[in-house]
């Protein structure tokens, strides 16, 4: 297809969807399809709605209750592949659209979403914004500057008659200016109106009104509800229609959205026409005109220390009591932080390698700085949990309540710290400034420490962020790279740990049932072995003591998996399967040392280190980070 014939076939089907026809013809099609005449909060539910949803109950997803306890999730798949971790807050704000599109008292409030910056208010707002867009075209007057609903030409006392046969409720009234041309320009006659179809734009300004802050020296409603044309005002009186022009916020948005950037940077008295706007459902017209009817969704944000000065002030009581205030904090899921820079790297043209780790690390600084620190579990475990993590303690999974570490941190938590921003400009740099087109972990920790020297901010927190660094995000790392490093010598790990695995389970199911093991070789009986048992159970810090109760717990998970029809292996119990890999890891743990530390290396020594090299590359190293993190690691993990 050739660029004439693309464009001459995509005009062809704007054209076969554009409808030109009088109110008759347009009260057929409303007839036949009553949900066509919806009211603008029902529209923006349905489009979020339409794309469907998944419920992911407690029961049937572990995960899902460490995180959130006994609480049902929805995870919407409008915002499935945009919003990571904030799975909370989108319920609320669609739980406000659903009692809105119900013409609940949702539907007369402001929705108003406050956080701190780079959280993603901007970001919800947006993904509403382009599903209109690119939603179906709405049925309009032809040539009203509000687009608004044709059922507004149905005169009041015909009403009841007409919502009976259509099935459906009509609500608002005729603008002032569409009312003029019904009686001038067709005598009343209101079947013979002309009717058109428009789709939703933000550039156009058509269904959708974007207001941002307002100089106060400069703030004029006329921003918000339309002007009078002065040019006009010899020929027609101040209250003609004529004279109006309903370009105002209020007008565009008219059957879809307005939008309040930063809302709480304007005066108070600026924002005065949202008190009508909201429970009246009306704006005023421009100059003595009368009111208007108004149908859309009013959507705000801003951050939150313009939400506290504005609700420290009790004249604003008004205004306050007519919002829906949804909270939209920083993610405080490692897993779920993690993908939110992934999808922003691969929107840019970044094409560098990146090293195993490399996310986790950054999206782990940025998590250790808005939670806040508690007192029964250090800054690192608490990450862990709120990623829905087991912690092993001494041979048991520890528990600790989820629930109740929230009601220690109090509702601020997750409302400051460091941005997505910050995080990604120091991924940017990093990337900018690799020589081999190759980042790491440590390259990313010393672009974010010299991020947090430039920033701006008390010393306090300087240091603070600068200890999470040094003391938090590198022991963690250490341990990360240690393990896999050590993995990468042993190159059947995985069947290593299995062959443990299998071993122990034999002996432990031996020993839990006073029976003896068959040798599958030699059919010889044989007694549980205790010495390799306890050679096990003492890398995660069994006593003699507790290894009975331990071995039974272990025994009854397992046999527990499989009368459920699972399949069981050396990861099925997070205790055990901690203690195998720490006895996998002590055993190569000195070799590793030797063979990365060492310059000269025998035959023996170089054949496993080259061996080890490929293993890790075959992880996702490349030769640069790979020859970046050995180094280091000898350097600082196994000091003599």
């Amino acid at each position: 297809m050739d660029f004439r014939e693309l464009i001459r076939s995509d005009r062809e089907k704007y054209n076969l969807k554009k409808f030109q026809g009088n109110f008759l013809d347009y009260l057929e099609i409303v007839k036949d399809n009553p949900d066509i005449a919806k009211l603008s909060h029902k529209r923006i539910y349905d489009l979020v709605m339409e794309k469907g949803l998944e419920v992911l109950g407690p029961e049937e997803n572990p995960r899902i209750k460490k995180i959130y306890g006994s609480e049902v999730i929805k995870r919407y798949n409008f915002f499935k592949d945009n919003f990571y971790g904030i799975d909370k807050t989108l319920m609320k704000v669609i739980n406000y659209l659903h009692s809105a599109s119900m013409k609940g008292e949702e539907a007369r409030q402001i929705l108003y979403l406050v956080g701190p910056v780079g959280a993603g208010k901007s970001s919800i707002v947006d993904a509403l914004k382009q599903s209109l867009e690119a939603s179906e075209h709405i049925y309009v007057l032809k040539g009203c500057p509000m687009h608004e609903e044709p059922l507004h030409l149905i005169p009041k006392h015909l009403r009841k008659d007409f919502e009976k046969i259509l099935g459906v409720q009509i609500e608002g009234d005729l603008c002032p200016v569409c009312r003029f041309r019904l009686l001038n320009e067709y005598k009343g006659q209101y079947e013979n109106f002309p009717i058109e179809t428009k789709n939703f734009s933000v550039r156009s300004r058509k269904g959708i009104g974007v207001v941002p802050p307002v100089d106060p020296n400069n703030q004029d409603t006329s921003i918000l509800t339309g002007s009078v044309d002065i040019s006009k005002m010899d020929i027609y009186p101040e209250d003609d229609p004529r004279v109006f022009s309903l370009n105002g916020a209020f007008n565009v948005g008219n059957r879809g959205l307005v939008e309040f950037i930063e809302i709480f940077k304007n005066d108070v008295e600026y924002l005065h026409t949202i008190i009508t706007a909201t429970q009246e459902k009306s704006i005023p017209s421009p100059g003595k005109g009368s009111m208007i009817y108004f149908d859309g969704l009013i959507i705000a944000h801003s951050n939150e220390a313009e939400w506290n000065k504005f609700k420290a002030d009790h004249t604003n009581e008004a205004i306050l009591d007519r919002i829906v205030k949804v909270e939209v904090p920083y993610c405080l899921e490692l897993n779920e932080e993690k993908k939110i820079y992934e999808k922003i790297l691969k929107r840019s043209n970044f094409s560098a390698h990146l090293a195993p780790h490399t996310i986790e690390i950054a999206s782990m600084f940025s998590i250790l700085t808005r939670i806040i620190p508690s007192s029964k579990i250090d800054l690192m475990t608490k990450l862990k949990i709120y990623n829905g993590e087991d912690i092993v303690e001494k041979g048991t999974t520890k528990r600790i309540d989820i629930t109740e570490l929230r009601e220690e941190a109090g509702a601020f938590e997750g409302m400051k710290g460091i941005s997505t921003r910050f995080i990604i400009k120091a991924i940017d740099n990093a990337l900018s400034n690799s020589e081999h087109n190759c980042i790491n972990p440590l390259s990313i920790m010393e672009s974010i420490i010299k991020a947090i020297k430039e920033m701006d901010t008390s010393d306090e927190e300087r240091k603070r962020y600068m200890g999470l660094i040094q003391d938090n995000i590198r022991k963690e790392y250490n341990m990360i790279i240690e393990k896999e490093i050590t993995k990468a010598f042993i190159h059947s790990f995985r069947e290593q740990a299995e062959s443990l695995f299998n071993n122990y389970m034999d002996n432990a199911e031996a020993y839990v049932n006073k029976t003896k093991l068959k040798d599958p070789s030699t059919g010889e009986e044989l007694v549980p072995e205790e010495d390799f048992m306890r050679s096990i159970e003492e890398y995660i810090g069994i006593t003699e003591g507790a290894c009975k109760g331990f071995r039974t717990d272990v025994t009854s998970y397992m046999f527990y998996i499989i009368r459920n029809g699972g399949k069981i292996d050396y990861t099925s119990y997070e205790p055990l399967k901690e203690a195998i890999e720490k006895k996998l890891t002590a055993s190569v743990r000195e070799l590793s040392r030797i063979i990365t530390k060492s310059r000269v290396r025998d035959q023996e020594q170089a054949e496993k280190y080259n061996a080890m090299v490929e293993e890790l590359k075959d992880n996702g190293y490349c030769d640069n980070c790979c020859d970046v993190i050995l180094k280091y690691a000898a350097n600082n993990l196994w000091k003599d």
